[in-house]
């Protein structure tokens, strides 16, 4: 589910199921058509950056929030990690203290006057311990998870998962959208992966595949990444009958004719990091290039994933050895720091596509070639209102392209922003922002000779003999391996085998 929220609250849900609600400053009322969100009666171009709040400390969440926002952004985006907050079965009070303070992080969004989506889940996925699920729902009777049984109900990104579990899966998926709609929220309710939504929610499906799925969803660092299309649908029945419902989300999109606003849930700013793995780079240029290039396509809603990572604190990470940094080469560092030039570039980008918004947002493109892989897309209307998106798709060689009598130097893979359709503000190979290199610099835990008994007592180290052997009388007999999560409750990332071996001597 995802949820929306700012000054007043603006709410989305992904649950599989994402809406967007506003409350925003005093909003009431948020629907869309072709072409965008519309807040109160207001088109709306949306730049959305996520920021998991138990991915940091309390402390650290007004100075993100006030970066993302300096950095050019609109909308924060975070889930809500069950498992955090209803620690074991039958709770009374859910936890909300810490790093789980969800209501003081959606204050803090409120107060620097920004939206907020709120993805509730339960199941999150987000390489978080567990997807964010409880482990104790594993012990209810009768839980089977991701289908149609009473105990275990809604969750994130279904769609591709359905077909496993038969009629009972498209049974979930009915539910879980009727139950969100009975809700009356008044907004639009957006189920991801899915692809039999009932009306009026929309949703979405892989419009094309790379060579397979997970290339099409993750390819962090190849360029293909751009071909990917999106194209979000509320049902055959629905694009037949209510036209107004086919949405699209993505890069690339050819086809211009689908009648929905587009926009993109997730925009890598990199990827996360393994243990043994590289450190994971995405160059700014790229990834503004890749957002340009959305724009100039119709998007009007983007987020980028993540744009502050941050730490995976205790036992937190789930995922296939995935590391306690949660880092993501983002553009907030896992310590709360600018990094540049990411953040600079991308500020730069979201400020000239803003210059964009009112002709973006209220009329259709034009597509204009330039050659055979540049091409400009233009936003006009007969009011004189002009926006055009120049784009060279050749990653490696630079083009100049006549453009209406001018001529316009196109560096390879690069997007120039002309919000007047004659003058470059802004293209996406050119980094202008400044260069910082971060170094982790040693501390010297020798105090000075000034130092006071209490300044030395702060600097001695504590030493832990960890305990060898068996703890207590958690230990039992059987013959075989078992199963690590039933068997430890997921309280502890070991679980240790012993055994005897007889040895028969030999002459």
């Amino acid at each position: 589910m995802k949820l929306l929220v700012s000054p007043q609250l603006i709410i989305s849900h992904f649950f599989c199921l994402c809406f967007y609600l506003t409350l925003s400053f005093a909003a009431n009322n948020v629907t869309y058509d072709r072409r965008s969100l519309i807040i109160d009666g207001q088109r709306k171009l949306l730049i959305s950056a996520s920021i998991h709040y138990p991915r940091s400390v309390p402390a650290m969440w007004p100075k993100l929030v006030n970066t993302a926002k300096e950095g050019g952004v609109d909308v924060i985006e975070t889930y809500v990690f069950w498992n955090g907050h209803e620690l074991s079965p039958g709770n009374v009070r859910y936890y909300f203290g810490g790093r789980y303070d969800l209501i003081k992080f959606v204050k803090i969004v409120q107060q620097a006057r920004l939206y907020l989506i709120l993805r509730i889940g339960p199941f999150v996925a987000a390489e978080w311990n567990f997807g964010g699920v409880p482990v104790w729902l594993h012990y209810v009777p009768g839980t089977v998870f991701r289908t149609d049984n009473e105990p275990f109900k809604v969750e994130n990104e279904y769609g591709f998962y359905e077909s496993a579990y038969g009629e009972g899966g498209k049974a979930y998926a009915l539910w879980a959208a009727k139950m969100a709609l009975s809700q009356n929220i008044g907004v639009p309710w957006i189920m991801c992966q899915q692809f039999d939504a009932p009306e009026p929610v929309v949703a979405y499906k892989l419009e094309k595949f790379l060579s397979t799925l997970s290339i099409a969803l993750h390819c962090f660092f190849c360029r293909s990444i751009h071909a990917i299309h999106f194209t979000v649908i509320s049902s055959l029945q629905a694009l037949q009958t209510r036209p107004k419902f086919g949405l699209k989300i993505g890069l690339d999109v050819i086809d211009n004719t689908t009648v929905g606003f587009k926009s993109r849930v997730y925009w890598l700013a990199s990827r996360f990091r393994t243990f043994g793995g590289r450190s994971p780079h995405r160059p700014p240029e790229d990834v503004a290039y890749s957002v340009a290039r959305f724009f100039q396509k119709g998007g009007s809603v983007q987020n980028y994933y993540m744009y502050h990572g941050g730490t995976n604190f205790g036992r937190t990470s789930g995922g296939p050895f995935i590391t306690t940094s949660y880092d993501y080469d983002a553009p907030i560092d896992e310590y709360g720091l600018a990094r540049l030039p990411k953040w600079g570039h991308l500020k730069e980008l979201h400020r000239a596509i803003k210059l964009c918004e009112h002709a973006l947002l209220n009329n259709e493109p034009t597509l204009v070639s330039l050659g055979l892989l540049q091409e400009a897309n233009i936003y006009s209307d007969g009011s004189g209102a002009c926006a055009a998106f120049m784009a060279n798709m050749d990653d490696k060689n630079d083009k100049v392209v006549e453009f209406r009598n001018m001529s316009y130097s196109l560096p390879a893979w690069s997007v120039s922003i002309l919000p007047d359709c004659k003058r470059v503000v802004f293209n996406t190979a050119k980094v202008g922002s400044q260069t910082s290199l971060v170094e982790m610099v040693p501390q010297d835990l020798q105090p000075p000779s000034t130092s006071t008994t209490k300044d030395l007592k702060a600097l001695q180290w504590g030493v832990f003999v960890e305990k060898a052997g068996i703890w207590g009388k958690a230990d039992f007999v059987k013959n075989g391996f078992v199963d690590h999560i039933n068997t430890t409750k997921d309280t502890t990332d070991y679980l240790w085998y012993t055994t005897r071996l007889g040895l028969l001597r030999t002459t």
